[in-house]
């Protein structure tokens, strides 16, 4: 067995870290909407376990305790940093956290923008800042010299990668490393042992060379949750070639997946431009998943899909329209750390 271990999402959690949005960033012309769904996160996250929160400056941070406190928010629940940010994507910049013998490590993985599409060099930072502010307690926070996203990894905790080749094995992050060299990090540094790499799956209008947690995700180590659409829906073909690959994946005990279609989201638009809804950006938190829904009637069909897959959990329908119109929904914007990391008091 590996000494180090990438826990799966449904595992228990210390927090949820979201990077706050400000009139900085891309969302300044939809602000109030945007922080109208943060709200709904922070209040959801809450109730369950504690939130980090990454903000600006100083002004935003006082600004975004007096919001929390407004919406019934105990202060003993949150834990806010100041970070400088590009943008809003926790779960792309964010830590990602692996269990060791000695116990939690945070890996600071290199974020590029997506591979140099956007300015990210503030972004980049924000893991390792949290770290200088000692906003992770006693866990140890390491640089890792690897450009990796968190929404382009998908795991069953035990050893088994789910993720798109075309979201991590790229010359615009990784120039030179193929397969191979990319496997031996993820080995050395996530304790990966299984790499089920899918070829095919995209959303349009979706920046992240189609980031897994767009696309599938585990529900438990047999059981696989996948994003579906319309025959006459341009990502169609796909979609369709996605669920073929994962048809023929195995366990590791060499059994075929549980497969569990998602209903489609609609497809919506702004001034012509494709948003990337989907379903299968949902988080899993303590006790509950956060589901994104979009205002559509198979909102309904799809927590019922969800639900089935996590009984013993609440299913927390939240309206993601407002994210997808910066090209990316619920998950995205989050990043859960394990019950491991002991967070500070307030």
């Amino acid at each position: 067995m590996p000494s180090r271990r990438l826990p799966a999402e449904w595992e228990p959690q210390s927090a949820v870290l979201l990077t706050w949005p400000h009139a900085g960033t891309d969302w300044a012309d939809l602000l109030p909407e945007a922080e109208a769904v943060y709200d709904r996160l922070a209040v959801a996250i809450a109730a369950r376990e504690r939130l980090l929160i990454a903000c600006h400056d100083a002004s935003l941070r006082d600004r975004v305790a007096d919001r929390l406190a407004g919406l019934g928010i105990e202060r003993a629940q949150v834990l806010i940093g100041i970070a400088p940010a590009n943008d809003t994507w926790a779960r792309d910049h964010g830590p990602i956290t692996v269990e060791t013998p000695a116990g939690a490590e945070i890996l600071d993985f290199v974020f590029n923008g997506w591979g140099g599409k956007f300015d990210a060099a503030l972004d980049d930072d924000i893991p390792s800042a949290l770290a200088r502010a000692r906003l992770y307690g006693a866990t140890p926070c390491r640089k890792v010299a690897l450009v990796l996203e968190g929404g382009a990894l998908e795991t069953d905790g035990r050893g088994t990668l789910l993720a798109t080749r075309h979201s991590v094995v790229t010359d615009t992050r990784n120039p030179g490393l193929g397969d191979a060299a990319v496997e031996a990090v993820l080995r050395a540094e996530l304790g990966l042992e299984r790499f089920l790499w899918l070829e095919h799956g995209a959303l349009s209008g979706d920046d992240t060379d189609g980031h897994i947690d767009t696309l599938a995700r585990f529900a438990d180590p047999q059981t696989i949750l996948y994003a579906t659409t319309t025959p006459e829906d341009p990502d169609h073909a796909g979609l369709a070639a996605m669920r073929d690959e994962l048809a023929a994946l195995r366990t590791a005990t060499g059994a075929p997946y549980r497969l569990v279609p998602l209903p489609p989201p609609g497809m919506h638009f702004e001034g012509g431009r494709r948003l990337p809804a989907t379903y299968a950006n949902f988080l899993i938190v303590n006790g509950a998943v956060l589901l994104p829904v979009y205002g559509v009637a198979n909102d309904d069909v799809a927590v019922r899909t969800v639900a089935a897959c996590f009984p013993e959990r609440q299913i927390v329908p939240v309206d993601c329209r407002a994210l997808i119109r910066q090209n990316g929904s619920l998950h995205c914007v989050t990043m859960q750390l394990p019950a491991t990391v002991a967070l500070p008091l307030p």
